[in-house]
């Protein structure tokens, strides 16, 4: 199943350094595992905003709902999920 992800950051103004240091190091590291697993197909970002939005390919739901839970900056995260499927228009259709 596909799934656009909006993730919007927003870490506390006071976050200790070091905090906000080993958080940004585990999310980065956890999203690289899941991009080499190829469940985090894309990832890019909002110009001018502390956000990514990003594309899933998951086995159902509750996969995708593990994955955003287990972010470590999932706490400091408003996220907006939105199912995808194939457009009845698109050229990679033809193929098929």
């Amino acid at each position: 199943m596909l799934f656009a992800v909006t993730m919007d950051v927003d870490l506390p103004a006071g976050m200790d350094p070091a905090v906000k240091a080993d958080t940004l190091a585990r999310e980065k590291a956890y999203s690289q595992e899941l991009q080499q697993g190829g469940e985090w197909v894309h990832i890019w970002r909002c110009v001018g905003q502390y956000s990514n939005l990003s594309v899933f390919d998951v086995a159902d739901n509750e996969r995708l709902h593990e994955i955003l839970w287990n972010l470590p900056l999932f706490p400091y995260m408003t996220i907006e999920v939105t199912p995808l499927a194939q457009h009845p228009s698109d050229i990679a259709l033809l193929g098929s």
